[in-house]
């Protein structure tokens, strides 16, 4: 389109993702501020709800920080933002470059850098796991033993719980170091290699999104997690009750502010994942980006408060719109293979009581693997609604018990 469709200004949105996960806060932003993509391939279904485009190579923070230069030479740019964990760093260095509201290159650190946030929040005093860096699995096997067991073994920069472990003893601790450092291995250069060690945390788990403006911490809802395929974390699903005391609970809420105080996260917004243990609220991690699997969705769902809308203005500095207009309970749910598999087809349910939505995720021929194989090997996903939790719960058991999977069972190793 011609520059003169953004002579009031734009959004930049480094990196867009995939249209299954990705399109609903695309469209979010687009009806908040026009929106300026750089993306490595020219726009496909990206296309209606852009202003204007840069093909780049988003993974070369060079060549990202020279087209923003460019762009923001005969452009308006309000604001730069993603919503992809691999590129939140690079989109602070872009926003302290062109001089506009971000997290800060050390605030995106604070979550990316999952050591860092460790070493930060302790010397801020928020409740966090017991930790230990590890580089070699005899020194995660000592740290283990000083933690005591069970504990957990995670990659430093990796997200969705890819390569994170729980290990039950000593006998356990090698492979699980093992897996979370090759894990390690796949994502970016600067956090590659050896794992942290941390004391499991009991009790259930939960995320909560919320946007930043001049570090003051609000929070839009909160998300309950499920997870499987023990030893690993694969997240199975989540919901959102708008009627969830935790939305206004001062005690987590002041761990929160506090934790990103510690950090030092100015403009934008954050999904955070807290564990609820018989010593209170403990943080596991912060992640400077919304939150994945569709979690500001069903957010959106459940609360009339728009994501994508609170994003937008966060990496302007702004904030409007965090009131609920809709109350109600949303969830999803992620089909998984019984085992790794070929997928033949996917039928996802067309009717189901309270369901909002069914979505075949795995085309014919993916190949799914479970961990340690691989990792979100989801076929499907559904969307259900429902009076309360346990309501919304059996919804979304009836509606993931109607998915139906032809696969063909694969027995082909895993390639080195």
């Amino acid at each position: 389109m011609d520059d003169n469709d953004a002579r009031d200004g734009v959004i930049l949105l480094i990196g867009c993702g995939l249209r299954t996960y990705r399109e609903y806060l695309l469209a979010g932003a687009a009806r908040t501020r026009p929106v300026w993509l750089f993306t490595p391939a020219e726009p496909d279904w990206q296309e209606p709800y852009l202003t204007g485009h840069t093909v780049v190579d988003v993974m070369d923070r060079e060549a990202v920080l020279a087209a923003a230069r460019e762009l923001a030479g005969r452009v308006t740019v309000r604001g730069v933002l993603s919503w992809d964990e691999t590129l939140i760093v690079t989109t602070a260095h872009v926003a302290e470059a062109l001089g506009l509201p971000g997290a800060g290159v050390d605030g995106v650190e604070g979550c990316r850098d999952k050591f860092r946030s460790r070493r930060l929040l302790a010397e801020a005093g928020v409740d966090q796991p017991r930790y230990a860096w590890a580089d070699t699995a005899e020194e995660a096997l000592a740290a283990a033993e000083e933690i005591g067991y069970p504990v957990v073994i995670k990659p430093r920069g990796m997200g969705a719980s890819i390569g994170v472990v729980f290990a039950a003893d000593a006998g356990e601790v090698v492979e699980a170091f093992r897996t979370a450092d090759e894990a390690s291995r796949i994502g970016a250069v600067s956090y590659r290699g050896g794992a942290l060690v941390e004391e499991f945390l009991d009790g259930p788990e939960i995320s909560v999104d919320a946007a930043v403006v001049a570090g003051e911490y609000h929070p839009m809802f909160v998300a309950r997690k499920q997870v499987g395929h023990h030893p690993y974390f694969e997240e199975t699903g989540h919901h959102v009750d708008a009627a969830d005391p935790l939305r206004t609970d001062s005690g987590l809420l002041g761990m929160l502010r506090a934790a990103h105080r510690a950090i030092g996260y100015g403009h934008g917004v954050t999904h955070t994942e807290v564990k609820l243990t018989a010593r209170g609220p403990v943080i596991v991690e912060i992640n400077g980006r919304l939150g994945g699997d569709l979690i500001p969705r069903i957010g959106q769902l459940a609360t009339g408060i728009d994501p994508a809308r609170a994003a937008v203005l966060a990496a302007c500095g702004e904030l409007s719109g965090l009131t609920d207009t809709v109350h109600r309970t949303v969830g999803i749910r992620f089909g998984y293979p019984p085992e790794d598999c070929t997928v033949r087809s996917v039928t996802p349910p067309a009717h189901a009581e309270g369901l909002l939505g069914a979505v075949a995720i795995a085309e014919p021929g993916t190949e799914l693997r479970l961990p340690p194989n691989g990792y979100i090997a989801r076929h499907t996903y559904v969307i259900c609604e429902g009076a309360d939790p346990a309501q919304t719960a059996a919804r979304l058991d009836a509606a993931t018990a109607l998915v139906v999977l032809d696969h063909e069972p694969l027995n082909v190793p895993v390639p080195a």
